[in-house]
C-alpha cells in the first residue's frame, strides 16, 4: 500500500453481513504522495537563473528572500543556506500515486473485515432492500418512522459505497445531507449515527465540491462530538470522516483543527500500550492524523504541531507498518517547511528512530521516512549534522543503489542537501564510501536520478576543500558529468558548467589547469562544450563560451612537462605523498 496516507482518499465499501436494525427504544445497540525541487542559490552563472524561479517560490518567501538572494549572488553564490533546495511543489508522480490510493481504498474490502468494525450481526426478518432508488431513500429519510428512516439511510450507504460510480451527486442533489448530519446526533440509536456517519465518509471522499457539501452540512462539529460514543465502530467512523475532510486541503484542515478535533482524537490513543488498540482503528487515527499534517499554503498551525508531535513519537515505535508508513507520512509533510518548523520536529528527538526506520526493508516505511529525512537536511547544518549523527550515512549505499528509481531520485537528492553544507559534512560523505555511488548514478542511473547526483556534486564542488575536490575528479566524476552535457534540460546543463567551472578554479589554485584541460578533451568533453556555444539558451550560451575563452582558448604548444600519463581507460587524478593538493596523473 505504498503512498497511503498521502490525501483524503478513503471511503468504506458494503461488506456483507453488516446490517443494522433497530426501533425507536434500540438506544442500547450496539455496533463496531520528487521532485520538483528548485535551485534556492548556486555557484557561477546563475544569478538570472536563480531570478527566474523567484517567482516560482511561495509568495510568503518573496519577499524576506529576493533582496538576500541578490545580495548573496555578488558574494559568489556560495552560501549553503541558499544552496540547499527544498521541494516547491508536489511533482507528478506524487499525486499520480494520490489517485492510485484513492482506487485501491474504495476497493479494499479484505483490509476492513467486517468483526474489527461492526459486531452487530445482520437482522434477517428486517434485510434492508440493496435496490431502494434515491426517491425512496428521500422520503424513507423524511418520514416520522425512526424504523424507515434506519432503512432508508442503510439503503443510501449501500449506494454510496459501490465500487463503481456510487452516485454522490444524485445523493447530494436530494437533500440528503442535513438529515443524515442531523442522524448522527441520535444517540437513543446508535445504528443510525453508523449509517448516517459511514454515508457521509463515502460522500466525503469524493472531489472537492462533493467534501465542501458534507462540510455545510455542518458535519465536522457533529462528527468532533461522535469521536467520544460510547461504540468504538461509531467513534471509527467519525475519525475516519474527519480523516476525508482534512485531506481535501489546508482550508479544511484548519477548520477540523478550529472545531477542535486534535484534543478527542488525541485522547483515542490515551492507553498504556497502543497495542491494546484494534489494528484498524489505530490505523485509521494515524492516517487522520497524518491529514492533519498535511498540505501547505498555509501549513497546519504551528501549535496544532506541537500538539501532535508527543503522539507522533509515539507512534513511530509502534510496529504496525501501515501505522509507522503513515506516521513517517506526516513527518515529511511537518518538515516540508521552513528552518523553524523543522526544528518543532527535530527538537523532540525522533530523528534516530526516523533514521532506523530508513534502513528498513519495507518500501511503504522507507519512502516517506526517506521523505522526512530529506526535508530536514534542507534545513540548517546544525539540523543537518543531526541526521548525519544519527548514522542515517551508513544507510545511503543501499538506497543511491535501490532497485526502485524513485528512492536512488529522493536519495541522491538527500544527498545534494548534504553535500551543500560544511566541509566537515561533505567528508563524512567521503568516509562513509558514497561519491563512488553518486558516480553511478550519473553513468546509468535514470535522468531524474542523474539530475540530483548533478545537484549532489555541484553543491560538493562548490563548498569542498581542494583535497576533496582532488578526490572528486580522482574518483571518476568528470567524464559522466561532461557526457550529460548532452541533457536537453538547460537547468542541467548549466549545473553541470557551475561543477567544472568548480573544478576548475580548484586546478588554477594548485597550478593544474593545463592538466584538467588535457584531461577534459580527452574524454570528449571539450567538443561537448563548444557545441554548447550555439545552445538555444542564452546562459548555457554565455556559460560554455566562458569556460572556453578562459581554459581552453590558448594555441600555444603543449609544455610536455604538464602533460599527464595515460593510463588504458583515461588520465586519473593521484594524491601523491605530502601534497595532496595537485592534480597528479
Amino acid at each position: 500500500m505504498a503512498g497511503r496516507g498521502r490525501g483524503k482518499f478513503k471511503s468504506r465499501l458494503e461488506r456483507p453481513g453488516v446490517v443494522a436494525a433497530c426501533s425507536q427504544a434500540g438506544s442500547g445497540a450496539v455496533l463496531e504522495d520528487g521532485l520538483c525541487a528548485e535551485l534556492r542559490g548556486g555557484g557561477l552563472f546563475f544569478t538570472s537563473f536563480s531570478q527566474n524561479l523567484i517567482s516560482k517560490m511561495s509568495t510568503n518567501e518573496n519577499a524576506n528572500v529576493a533582496a538576500a538572494r541578490l545580495n548573496r549572488f555578488k558574494n559568489k553564490g556560495k552560501d549553503t543556506t541558499e544552496m540547499r533546495r527544498r521541494r516547491i511543489e508536489v511533482n507528478v508522480e506524487l499525486r499520480k500515486a494520490k489517485k492510485d490510493d484513492q482506487m485501491l481504498k474504495r476497493r479494499n474490502v479484505s483490509t476492513l473485515p467486517d468483526d474489527a468494525t461492526s459486531p452487530l450481526q445482520e437482522n434477517r426478518s428486517n434485510q434492508v432492500s440493496a435496490h431502494w432508488s434515491v426517491e425512496e431513500i428521500v422520503k424513507g429519510v423524511n418520514s416520522n418512522n425512526m424504523e424507515l428512516q434506519l432503512q432508508a439511510t442503510q439503503a443510501a450507504r449501500k449506494l454510496l459505497s459501490r465500487e463503481k460510480q456510487p452516485p454522490i451527486d444524485n445523493i447530494i442533489r436530494a437533500g440528503l445531507i442535513p438529515k443524515f448530519v442531523s442522524f448522527l446526533g441520535r444517540a437513543d440509536c446508535s445504528p443510525i449515527q453508523f449509517e448516517s456517519a459511514w454515508a457521509l465518509t463515502n460522500i466525503a471522499s469524493g472531489t472537492s465540491e462533493q467534501t465542501k457539501a458534507v462540510v455545510d452540512g455542518g458535519a465536522i462539529p457533529a462528527f468532533i462530538s461522535l469521536l467520544a460514543s460510547p461504540h468504538t465502530h461509531i467513534s471509527e467512523q467519525a475519525v475516519w470522516a474527519l480523516g476525508n475532510i482534512a485531506g481535501d486541503g489546508s482550508t479544511y484542515r484548519d477548520l477540523v483543527i478550529k472545531f477542535g478535533a486534535i484534543e478527542p482524537l488525541l485522547s483515542l490513543l490515551a492507553v498504556p500500550d497502543l497495542s491494546s488498540l484494534a489494528s484498524g482503528y489505530l490505523r485509521n487515527i494515524t492516517w487522520t492524523l497524518s491529514n492533519l499534517c498535511r498540505n501547505k499554503n498555509p501549513a497546519p498551525p504551528i501549535e496544532a504541531i506541537e500538539q501532535i508531535l508527543p503522539t507522533l513519537v509515539r507512534l513511530l515505535h509502534h510496529d504496525d507498518h501501515e501505522v509507522l508508513a503513515d506516521t513517517c507520512w506526516a513527518l515529511s509533510y511537518l518538515t516540508d517547511g521552513s528552518n523553524d518548523r523543522i526544528e518543532v520536529v527535530v527538537k523532540t528527538g525522533l530523528v534516530p528512530q526516523l533514521v532506523k526506520l530508513l534502513g528498513c526493508s519495507e518500501l511503504p516505511i522507507m519512502t516517506p521516512s526517506l521523505r522526512a529525512i530529506g526535508n530536514i537536511v534542507t534545513g540548517t547544518d546544525e539540523q543537518t549534522q543531526i541526521v548525519i549523527d544519527s548514522g542515517a550515512l551508513s544507510v545511503f549505499p543501499s538506497l543511491l543503489s535501490h532497485h526502485k528509481s524513485n528512492i536512488q531520485k529522493e536519495a541522491a537528492w538527500t544527498m545534494s542537501n548534504i553535500t551543500a553544507g560544511r566541509q566537515d559534512q561533505i567528508q563524512r560523505v567521503v568516509d562513509h564510501g558514497l561519491v563512488p555511488y553518486l558516480i553511478g548514478i550519473l553513468r546509468k542511473g535514470d535522468f531524474k536520478s542523474q539530475k540530483e547526483a548533478v545537484w549532489a556534486v555541484t553543491n560538493y564542488t562548490s563548498g569542498g576543500t581542494i583535497d576533496q575536490i582532488v578526490y572528486l575528479v580522482q574518483a571518476g566524476v568528470v567524464e559522466p558529468l561532461l557526457n550529460l552535457l548532452s541533457a536537453k534540460d538547460s537547468k542541467t546543463v548549466l549545473v553541470i558548467l557551475d561543477a567544472i567551472s568548480n573544478i576548475f578554479l580548484a586546478a588554477e589554485k594548485i597550478n593544474e589547469t593545463e592538466k584538467l584541460c588535457l584531461m577534459i578533451e580527452e574524454c570528449g568533453g571539450l567538443d561537448k562544450i563548444e557545441a554548447l556555444q550555439s545552445h538555444e539558451n542564452e546562459q548555457v550560451y554565455k556559460a560554455s563560451s566562458t569556460l572556453i575563452e578562459k581554459y581552453f582558448s590558448a594555441e600555444e604548444e603543449e609544455d610536455q612537462n604538464v602533460v599527464p600519463e595515460s593510463t588504458a581507460a583515461s588520465y586519473t587524478f593521484q594524491i601523491q605523498g605530502n601534497t595532496p593538493d595537485t592534480f597528479n596523473f
